[in-house]
């Protein structure tokens, strides 16, 4: 593979917010979203919703600090990794090693790239799931690893289970996949994985020796009867790389944050790199990590009331389309539904709906090569906005119904 075929695999064209933002015709001024104006579902609209209360003030006292907050260990700011080590040992159910098993990172974009990066060399087998977050594909192609896809069946599959087609993961570790990528809520499809799932997962990676690295970005944001089990405490769980951090779910995308916690040696491979990639994750923006999972009472519940409302009413608008497939994501903040049949191919109803409709949602080809007549949307929006924009949507499926 040439140094340019490299590259072409990283293709951003679809990359949330770039397209609009990148366009001069685009009116994306928050100012805009009025009735009618733009709504761009590749991303949250953080404005949409608080941000934790007194994520700025400890912004700002980093900044204050200044230098023992700007350059801090590769790793991170040692007693911020220990409070976090505390908190995430408490929500995930298994203990964190503050010291060797955890780093912070410039956002959970850049935990994943280092951690395939640590995992994953020329011609190594790694399973991915499809449909699954567009830029697991992307790293691993980069990396010049060899993917093997395992499908999740979310549309077909019981309410409490995503689907995944344990055969096929199965198939993968006997062809030699030593590495398997997914993330748990699902994006795009917001499932979560059942306990009988997740054990699965766990007994098969310990039988085949794979190490399992797993984006649980949105685990927070869990709706009404949702269940969620995390495989790094799973019995059978051993070579276990968790990816978390403060996003959407708590408006704080800005200060570029993330972590990741597992085993020692595959941490210690993504501080070397992170070393010399980027340093550090931001040194100020570090100190905001001292109000997550430390939000006032209450606060995460009201999130999760708020996210829920969206979600329930944009269901109802796509389920109200003849012929259009949607399952209610049981966490997370992405809509996934089918569209029915159209005139136009996929790709130019993504471009009608940009510009005869002022919406902006994600191909599904971003996420598997199975779900061309899929779109997704990050509902984490203002509601009205949302829902105006949806009827669009909606109105445009019409237009072009085959």
């Amino acid at each position: 593979m040439t140094i340019q075929d490299k590259f072409l695999k990283l293709a951003t064209d679809n990359a949330p917010g770039q397209e609009v933002r990148q366009s001069r015709e685009a009116d994306f001024l928050r100012g805009d979203l009025l009735e009618g104006g733009m709504v761009d579902f590749s991303h949250g609209d953080v404005d949409a919703h608080e941000p934790t209360p007194g994520a700025f003030e400890a912004f700002a006292a980093g900044v204050e600090e200044g230098g023992a907050q700007a350059y801090t260990e590769y790793r991170g700011r040692s007693e911020i990794r220990e409070a976090l080590a505390a908190r995430l040992a408490e929500f995930t159910g298994a203990p964190v090693d503050a010291t060797d098993g955890l780093i912070i990172t410039p956002g959970t974009q850049g935990a994943l790239f280092l951690a395939v990066a640590s995992t994953v060399a020329r011609g190594d087998k790694v399973a991915i799931v499809q449909p699954d977050y567009f830029a697991n594909r992307k790293l691993v192609e980069f990396f010049e690893g060899d993917m093997v896809p395992v499908q999740i069946a979310y549309q077909d599959a019981a309410e409490h289970e995503a689907g995944l087609k344990l055969d096929e993961l199965e198939a993968a570790f006997k062809a030699g996949a030593r590495v398997f990528l997914f993330s748990n809520p699902n994006n795009p499809a917001g499932v979560v994985y059942s306990p009988e799932e997740i054990d699965a997962i766990a007994a098969l990676a310990a039988r085949y020796g794979a190490t399992v690295i797993v984006d649980q970005l949105y685990s927070r944001l869990r709706f009404e009867g949702a269940t969620y089990t995390h495989l790094r405490a799973h019995p059978a769980a051993e070579n276990v790389v968790t990816i978390m951090g403060p996003s959407k779910t708590e408006s704080l995308s800005g200060y570029r944050l993330g972590v990741a916690f597992g085993p020692a040696e595959i941490i210690g491979r993504m501080e070397k790199l992170q070393a010399i990639v980027s340093l550090r994750a931001p040194g100020y923006s570090q100190a905001v990590l001292r109000t997550w999972f430390n939000e006032p009472a209450g606060w995460m519940a009201d999130r999760i009331r708020q996210h829920q409302a969206i979600r329930d009413d944009l269901i109802a608008l796509f389920r109200g389309i003849p012929g259009c497939k949607v399952r209610s994501p049981q966490a997370g903040s992405y809509l996934f539904p089918a569209l029915p049949a159209l005139s136009i191919a996929p790709a130019e109803f993504v471009k009608a709906l940009r510009f005869q409709a002022k919406v902006v949602v994600t191909p599904g080809t971003e996420f598997s090569p199975h779900s061309a007549d899929s779109v997704r949307l990050n509902f984490s929006q203002d509601h009205a906005a949302a829902v105006s924009a949806v009827e669009r949507i909606a109105a445009l499926v019409e237009r072009y119904r085959a």
